[in-house]
């Protein structure tokens, strides 16, 4: 039987009772979910569906990322609600493929983990299923593992093999509404051009949770906790020289301005102007311009370091601008950036 495969959340539950269910049956996983996005999130959870597979000694075959494919396929149903038009579509795009990818192995069986989820209408995956039934042959194994509290033994199951849990569908546009509703920053979306891992980031996940399968490789116990801390995203950064003359400038972490503006002599006032000579000696790095720092800085944590040395406390919302060198003119400096509460998962090696 080819187990279209979500998520480790959803899939390790479901194919552990599959085993038991069908015990003559080898379950071969299907991992091919266009849908998620950003290509990191992608990433992270196909990362943790090959390290649940792998426990439960199934084989998991990653699909095509086919995500272009899949947003022409919605095309038109941007604005529809979760288990709407749009997602009607979206598993009738991943069921095509996954019966296609059943016959290519000859199976004559499929079925999805997107059964147990709770945000999924079964009814509207029934239909998908049958609907592809009837114009491939491949047999949809329709079961109902929620019911009888099997919400809750999925829950328990996810606590204990510490899976990766993750708070939306995979789908940018049912997070952009989820978030929209929460009145939260969707900062999933955030990807820095210098590549800098940001927290409580998606990247900053993925490698917390592949050293989670190095440190299980050498046999190391450890944990996953979750805590709050005072998270940042910076937006944009803009100064100018009498107001025309655009100077490359680099914000380190944290800098904020409350009115995200400010001008002439109230620079000084709140605002901490640093050379970049200044910024190497702090940093022990060797940058030769401002534009060099933009693409190529020093990490998120290493950077509230530099702002200890540099006589900061690492979270002062206090902006602190590096500059090639310090102008004698008129400057205006343009900062929108935000800080808020969140939570992070962390590592913490017993």
């Amino acid at each position: 039987m080819l187990v279209h495969i979500c998520c480790s959340v959803d899939s390790h539950f479901f194919l552990e009772k599959l085993q038991l269910d069908f015990p003559d049956e080898k379950l071969t996983g299907f991992f091919y979910d266009p849908n998620i996005h950003p290509y990191s999130e992608y990433q992270l959870r196909l990362l943790d569906v090959q390290r649940s597979c792998n426990k439960l000694g199934i084989e998991v075959i990653e699909g095509e990322y086919d995500f272009e494919a899949w947003l022409e396929a919605v095309k038109g149903l941007e604005n529809e609600p979760e288990k709407g038009k749009r997602c009607e579509v979206c598993f009738d795009k991943r069921f095509e493929v996954s019966a296609k990818k059943a016959l290519e192995l000859g199976e004559k069986k499929i079925t999805t983990t997107l059964l147990v989820s709770p945000l999924k209408s079964q009814e509207q995956l029934k239909q998908s299923g049958n609907a592809f039934y009837e114009k491939y042959g491949v047999e949809f194994i329709a079961v109902d593992y929620r019911a009888k509290g099997g919400t809750q033994d999925q829950s328990r199951v996810t606590k204990e093999e510490q899976l990766y849990r993750q708070d939306y569908c995979g789908c940018i546009y049912g997070l952009t509404m989820q978030r929209e509703q929460q009145d939260r920053l969707m900062d999933e979306m955030f990807s820095p051009i210098s590549a800098q891992i940001l927290p409580a980031s998606i990247e900053e996940r993925l490698e917390m949770y592949k050293k989670r399968m190095q440190l299980e490789d050498e046999g190391k116990k450890y944990k996953i906790i979750k805590q709050k801390f005072l998270n940042y995203r910076q937006f944009s950064l803009r100064v100018t020289e009498d107001k025309n003359t655009n100077i490359p400038a680099y914000a380190l972490s944290y800098s904020t301005l409350p009115r995200k503006k400010v001008q002439g002599n109230r620079v000084k006032e709140e605002v901490i102007l640093i050379t970049l000579d200044a910024f190497n000696i702090a940093s022990k790095q060797e940058y030769k311009n401002i534009t060099e720092l933009i693409y190529n800085p020093p990490t998120f944590d290493e950077e509230l370091k530099i702002k200890e040395h540099l006589g900061s406390c690492a979270y002062d919302l206090s902006p602190i601008i590096i500059l090639k060198e310090i102008p004698t003119k008129k400057l205006t400096i343009e900062l929108e950036a935000l800080t808020y509460e969140d939570v992070k998962e962390k590592l913490i090696i017993i």
